[in-house]
C-alpha cells in the first residue's frame, strides 16, 4: 500500500537530489563498482497469514472517473494489455513473473492471466469531486449498478481499478498515499471484491506520486515543464503524471494479488497497517537502487527512462518488487 510513498519523500529531502539525479542518468562503468542496495534478508520479515493470493485469472475493471486526457488513457490501457503480453525481453510481463513466485496454502501461484475486461467512464463525478477512502467503494457501486453501460459484478475473478482524474482530490493523496488497495465491503458494493484507487498526480503532487520525474517541492528544482538547468529524469509516454501513476499502479496490482484480503503476504505485526511486497522496494528501479538512487535503468533515444518494455512499443518504469527466492528487491533489467 502506498504508505510509503509518504517517508520516502521525506527520505529524498534530506539527500543532495542534484548528485543523486545526476547519477540515475549514468550507465557508464560507475555500475561496474555499484553497490547493491536492494533490500536485505537480515532486515526483512515477510511471512504467509494463510490468506489467499489471486491464483485464479484476473478480469480487470478500470473505473475512469472524471474528465480524462484519451492520451493518458491509451498509455494505462496499454500498460494493463501488457501484463499478460509478451513483448521484448525485459517486458512487463517478466516483471510480474516476479509477482507470480508468492503461492497460497494451496502451492497455487499467482495467477499470470490478467485480462482488461471491461471499463466504466463516471465523467459527471457521480460523488462529487472529493472522495473518502471508503467514497472509493460507493464508486464501484455506481459502476456495477449503472444501466446501461455498467460494468459486471464479479466476485469470482474480478479486480477493480478506480483512477481519479487530475480535478479529484482524494483523501490522503498527495500527503500519505499516491494510491491503496482493499477489499469492498458486502453492505456497500453486495459483494467481496479486491480494488485499488490511484490518483493523477500530474497537477496536485508529482514531486511526490510521480518520482522520479518531478522534482519534489522542497528541493528547490525547477519544476518539469520550466527551462533551465532541469535534468530531471524525462517520463517515456511523455507525461510524468501518467508515467507516474503507472509505476503505482503496478504497485497496488502486486500488493492486491499477493494480499487481496489483508490475510495473506505481508510484514510485520499489524494488518491494518501492512508492509507489502511492493512497499519493501520503493523506490527501486534497477540495480544498485536504494537510497533515494533509482537504480540503472534504460535511457531511449530522447533521454527518457524505463526499465521494461510493453505492447505497441511502449516502454515503463515501473519499481521493483521484493522476489521471496532471491530475499531481496529484484526486476527484469536486473543486472546480476
Amino acid at each position: 500500500m502506498q504508505k510509503m510513498h509518504f517517508h520516502f519523500h521525506f527520505l529524498l529531502l534530506s539527500l543532495c537530489c542534484c548528485y543523486v539525479l545526476a547519477l540515475s542518468w549514468s550507465q557508464s562503468q560507475q555500475f561496474g563498482n555499484a553497490k547493491n542496495y536492494e533490500g536485505s534478508s537480515d532486515l526483512v520479515d515477510l511471512d504467509y497469514h494463510m490468506g489467499p493470493v489471486l491464483a485464479s485469472p484476473i478480469n480487470l475493471y478500470i473505473i475512469w472517473y472524471g474528465h480524462w486526457n484519451w492520451k493518458h488513457q491509451a498509455t494505462i490501457r496499454d500498460f494493463a494489455y501488457s501484463l499478460s503480453s509478451s513483448s521484448s525481453f525485459p517486458s512487463v510481463a517478466d516483471w510480474w513473473r516476479t509477482v507470480r513466485l508468492y503461492t497460497d496454502q494451496t502451492g497455487s501461484n499467482i495467477t499470470g492471466s490478467i485480462v482488461l475486461s471491461g471499463e466504466f467512464y463516471d465523467s459527471r463525478y457521480s460523488h462529487g469531486r472529493y472522495l473518502s477512502r471508503l467514497g472509493i467503494q460507493s464508486v464501484i457501486k455506481n459502476a456495477v449498478t449503472s444501466h446501461p453501460r455498467g460494468l459486471p459484478l464479479d466476485p469470482h475473478n474480478g479486480v477493480y481499478l478506480v483512477l481519479s482524474s487530475n480535478d479529484v482530490q482524494v483523501q490522503d493523496f498527495c500527503r500519505a498515499v499516491c494510491g491503496f488497495h482493499y477489499f469492498t465491503f458486502p453492505t456497500i458494493v453486495g459483494v467481496t471484491v479486491p480494488y485499488a484507487w490511484v490518483g493523477y498526480s500530474g497537477t496536485q503532487c508529482p514531486g511526490m506520486c510521480a518520482y522520479p520525474f518531478a522534482w519534489s517541492k522542497y528541493s528547490g528544482k525547477p519544476p518539469p515543464s520550466t527551462n533551465g538547468g532541469n535534468n530531471i529524469m524525462g517520463a517515456p509516454n511523455g507525461d510524468a503524471g501518467v508515467d507516474g501513476m503507472i509505476s503505482v499502479i503496478a504497485h497496488e496490482l502486486a500488493e492486491m494479488s499477493s494480499n487481496p484480503l489483508v490475510n495473506a503476504w505481508y510484514a510485520g505485526d499489524d494488518p491494518t497497517a501492512p508492509t507489502e511486497i511492493a512497499d519493501l522496494c520503493m523506490g527501486v528501479y534497477g540495480s544498485g537502487g536504494g537510497g533515494g538512487y533509482v537504480g540503472k535503468v534504460y535511457k531511449d533515444s530522447w533521454g527518457n527512462g524505463y526499465n521494461v518494455n510493453g505492447v505497441k512499443g511502449r516502454r515503463f518504469l515501473v519499481q521493483w518488487v521484493w522476489n521471496p527466492v532471491k530475499r531481496r528487491c529484484f526486476g527484469p533489467n536486473a543486472i546480476d
